[in-house]
């Protein structure tokens, strides 16, 4: 079971990023790979669209479906859903991508953030899983896999940015509750978050350039992603994955490839002691 061949992945926020990461690898399989993204039309900000990353993915020699989703209405979930069927028969893995951010403080973060972070990361995280389930129910080694933190309690996590911690936590907590209540019927719940600093789009935005290049690429994400993936789903639930901890686990000794400048030390990301 070391490969993703013929799986169906439905992933949100697969337009860039982690999210596309994830795509590219499982497509060298011969995966297929449903977008499901907000990005149509090109961001003034953001690089790519639902319909560029299909082009990606089928470059590396998977099938594509992009699909236009907000992730906080269930009418365009369901939608998705029925498409991601009609096509590719089933979907045997949801990767639970789509995420907002706002790095503030109380005073600082309008209740229209709040609700964003609260719509896209915990709304949107419980009810594209409440909508895939009964496909992944059927399918023969189904995972949900979701990028969010361990949860830990520490208040260092929340004092500076409480709204965007508890949204995220809310992802975290989806993974430890559903992993439980669906073990007895063979869905995996997972959850991975990276060792250090991704080179994303948002962390370009929180951090600009300097930040950029101590940074790691999506490509560690994508290959810890894999390594989950392709376990058997009975035997690997409800645990909270560390990019590189999962790699070195594997074998996976030379992280200077991941590197987005050579000969950097990348900086830690949040939530990790």
């Amino acid at each position: 079971m070391n490969t993703l061949k013929g799986k169906t992945l439905f992933i949100t926020g697969a337009s860039r990023g982690i999210g596309l990461a994830i795509a590219k690898r499982a497509a060298r399989d011969g995966a297929n790979v449903v977008i499901a993204a907000k990005t149509a039309e090109p961001h003034p900000k953001l690089p790519g669209t639902i319909y560029s990353a299909a082009e990606e993915i089928e470059k590396e020699g998977g099938k594509a479906l992009p699909l236009t989703v907000d992730i906080r209405f269930e009418d365009q979930l369901h939608a998705a859903v029925k498409q991601a069927v009609e096509r590719f028969g089933g979907i045997d893995i949801l990767v639970n991508n789509a995420s907002a951010i706002s790095l503030t403080g109380t005073l600082e973060t309008p209740m229209k953030k709040f609700d964003l972070m609260f719509g896209v990361n915990v709304r949107g995280t419980y009810a594209t899983t409440q909508a895939c389930l009964p496909e992944l129910l059927k399918a023969k080694n189904p995972h949900v896999l979701t990028l969010s933190p361990p949860l830990n309690m520490k208040a260092k996590w929340f004092q500076n940015h409480v709204a965007y911690t508890m949204a995220k936590y809310g992802m975290s907590m989806c993974v430890l509750g559903m992993a439980e209540e669906f073990r007895d019927r063979g869905v995996a719940f997972n959850a991975l978050w990276p060792r250090t600093v991704i080179a994303t789009a948002a962390i370009n935005m929180i951090g600009g350039e300097e930040m950029m290049q101590a940074s790691r690429t999506p490509e560690i994400m994508a290959d810890a992603a894999h390594a989950i993936l392709t376990r058997d789903s009975r035997a690997c639930t409800g645990n909270f994955f560390i990019d590189e901890d999962l790699l070195r686990e594997a074998g996976v000794t030379d992280f200077a490839k991941y590197l987005v400048k050579p000969g950097t030390e990348p900086l830690p990301d949040f939530f990790l002691d």
